[in-house]
């Protein structure tokens, strides 16, 4: 069974495509609440309102990172999405912290990055373009089977 953590982009069914091609290999998926709303307001949501927007913001980094670094913990394979709108730090950050772990990472991002992100990807085991390469290598590292 592989443990996969699915951070990065929320723009995009990115996850729901890897999720639905893994279907029938042992593996459990987790991530980062997607809802962009949901995850920008926990902070104020659960430890009360800040006036200040830097102090909602920064309540809702420090409630997030406590289910960011465990599923990243827990996880054997982490998959970091980079998508074509937005300066996704918070992406970087997991792949870094996801590499300082010596977790296996798995970089997704579209040929636009590559040079923005080859510090990035010299961390990573692999570098896919495709949700469905995701998928493939998920299914040679759990059965050795090539895709047909």
């Amino acid at each position: 069974m592989l443990n996969v953590y699915l951070s990065g982009e929320i723009h995009t069914d990115w996850r729901e495509q890897i999720i639905d091609g893994a279907q029938g290999l042992d593996v459990t998926f987790s991530a980062p609440v997607t809802d962009h709303a949901a995850s920008d307001d926990c902070g104020v949501a659960i430890l009360g309102t800040e006036e200040n927007k830097y102090w909602h913001d920064h309540k809702g980094a420090m409630v997030n990172a406590i289910r960011t670094r465990k599923g990243i913990a827990d996880a054997d394979v982490v998959v970091v999405r980079f998508g074509d709108q937005y300066k996704q730090w918070n992406a970087a950050f997991d792949a870094g912290y996801a590499a300082a772990l010596g977790k296996s990472l798995i970089i997704l991002h579209g040929p636009d990055h590559a040079h923005a992100l080859k510090e990035v990807d010299a961390a990573a085991l692999a570098v896919a373009e495709e949700p469905a390469q995701v998928v493939n290598i998920l299914r040679y590292v759990l059965t050795g089977t090539l895709p047909s």
